[in-house]
């Protein structure tokens, strides 16, 4: 639950904050990728390609939204006993949903992304947003968190996943940049993914530094 612990130590309270803050907050200053680090495992794991990292950031998105605005929507009639049950229900109903869809209507990103779909109802980004944000906030402040986090995740799983497809196959979305004789292939395997997002972490502290 560390993870979790580190989301809600956030501020709650933001009803006076305007969209584009909160939505630019999810993607910047509490970015779950680069800055509060969160979700580390499919992260990891489902980045070998940008394509890969992209549909899962896009699939956690879609998940996070909708879970947002129900539990910001149910707060007032949610007994504080079974709050965390109550929310991984709303989630895993959600997920359940989103499985469906994608077994039906994209089965190629279902046999890429494999488990780490259904495994989107343990995600700590999810549960510790419901917590953080939506539990204490209205439901179209926690609509725009949820766009905010979820764009800030997709960004960073698809930035890692197109320098490891770069680095490891010389191709960005399928497409071939870089000849063979380029392709090193330790980027499209597990140590690869972590000496990746070492230097993203890197660059966009850097960056966050000196803006």
């Amino acid at each position: 639950m560390s993870e979790i612990d580190n989301v809600t130590k956030q501020p709650s309270p933001r009803e006076g904050v305007g969209a584009l803050s909160i939505i630019k907050n999810g993607i910047v200053k509490e970015n779950p990728t680069f800055v509060l680090m969160l979700g580390m495992c499919p992260t990891l794991a489902t980045t070998t390609s940008a394509i890969n990292g992209m549909a899962m950031g896009l699939a956690t998105m879609a998940v996070l939204i909708c879970t947002n605005v129900v539990i910001s929507c149910l707060k007032s009639i949610t007994p504080d006993k079974v709050r965390i049950p109550v929310f991984i229900v709303v989630i895993a109903a959600f997920v359940t949903i989103l499985q469906m869809v994608i077994k039906a209507y994209l089965p190629d990103i279902d046999a890429a992304l494999g488990l780490f779909i259904p495994l989107i109802v343990v995600n700590c980004i999810i549960l510790g947003r419901a917590e953080a944000f939506a539990a204490k906030n209205s439901p179209l402040a926690s609509l725009f968190d949820g766009i905010g986090i979820g764009l800030g995740f997709t960004i960073g799983l698809t930035l890692l996943g197109i320098c490891r497809e770069l680095l490891g196959s010389g191709s960005v979305f399928g497409l071939a940049l870089l000849p063979e004789t380029c392709n090193i292939l330790l980027f499209v395997l597990p140590p690869g993914a972590f000496i990746t997002l070492g230097f993203l972490i890197a660059a966009v502290n850097k960056l966050r530094g000196n803006s």
